[in-house]
């Protein structure tokens, strides 16, 4: 074992030029001498030398060959094909066969380790994604939720905010506004801004909490701040109407033009209203004709039917 571990060494300062002058073809040499032993960190970078032909004519079916047996029984490899067969590249852009169902193969072995691996918090968020969707398995709801908790109880972020997803929508079990909001708060606190918003929208809804908008502005600030542009909107809507917060035109206009400029139609409608009533901002037909076009050319339809109403053309190419 430390006799392939030191030629996968080798063979990594051969790659790189670490102590030794870069040489793919001494690279090459130690990594398959460590990968026919089993090693499984040189069979992986056998596997990107073909790939990315490195002391190698490129050969993506030798590539495959070298990922496949890494991943026989190492659960980063594992993941890192699973990954690999979902996003249809590997980590240098190459692309590779995109084949949901291996992803989901994959990505089950890698889950299946549990405490003892290393991504299975991320291989079953990708689990419980591929489920909710329907991607190389048959779409199951249980199964989702099975594999987002799973995931989201390691702190995985994204998984916290699908698992609130979940029971706001009551998919794959009973409808909870409070669970979702506990999940939301989970993923919120660690500056999703997704679930930022979505906490913001709870608490001024009053969904599984008390209504709160000085809270619901809290979280959609916190979210708006990140770029998010229904925050932002959000946000602008709640300065609009004096909504948990001292009612100011001047904000709302700011909010909702950032939410406009990042391509959300709803808020180009919105900023194209307001230029066209003159309300919280100097009237400019212009200004209005220019977001409702914006807003038109996405499928809103209120933006479509007002410049209809006008007499402009909004679909020209």
């Amino acid at each position: 074992m430390v006799m392939r571990s030191a030629q996968s060494s080798l063979g990594f300062m051969y790659l790189n030029g670490c102590g030794v002058e870069r040489d793919y073809d001494q690279a090459i040499f130690w990594y398959r001498k460590a990968a026919e032993q089993g090693n499984d960190t040189a069979r992986w970078s056998l596997g990107e030398m073909y790939q990315n032909g490195q002391g190698v004519e490129q050969d993506d079916k030798q590539a495959m060959f070298w990922y496949h047996k890494a991943a026989e029984q190492n659960d980063v490899c594992q993941f890192d094909l699973g990954s690999m067969y979902y996003l249809g590249h590997d980590d240098y852009r190459n692309r590779t066969e995109q084949d949901y169902k291996q992803a989901a193969f994959w990505f089950r072995k890698a889950a299946e380790q549990e405490e003892d691996g290393v991504y299975y918090d991320y291989a079953s968020e990708y689990l419980g994604s591929m489920y909710a969707n329907g991607h190389g398995v048959e779409q199951d709801d249980e199964q989702a939720v099975f594999w987002y908790r799973k995931a989201a109880e390691q702190g995985i972020a994204t998984a916290q905010l699908n698992l609130g997803f979940m029971y706001a929508k009551g998919r794959g079990l009973e409808q909870d506004d409070e669970q979702a909001v506990f999940w939301f708060r989970k993923a919120a606190e660690q500056d999703n801004a997704e679930a930022q918003n979505r906490l913001g929208l709870m608490y001024h809804k009053g969904h599984g909490v008390e209504k709160d908008d000085g809270l619901a502005v809290h979280w959609h600030r916190k979210a708006a701040e990140q770029g998010h542009p229904v925050a932002q909107l959000n946000l602008g809507l709640m300065y609009a109407n004096g909504l948990g917060v001292d009612q100011d035109d001047e904000q709302a206009v700011l909010w909702c033009s950032k939410a406009a400029e990042q391509g959300l139609a709803k808020a180009q409608f919105n900023l194209g209203d307001l230029y066209a009533s003159g309300r919280r901002v100097e009237r400019n037909d212009n200004q209005a004709i220019f977001w409702y076009r914006k807003a038109a050319k996405q499928g809103h339809i209120q933006a479509q039917e007002n410049l209809t109403k006008l007499g402009i053309t909004w679909n020209e190419k």
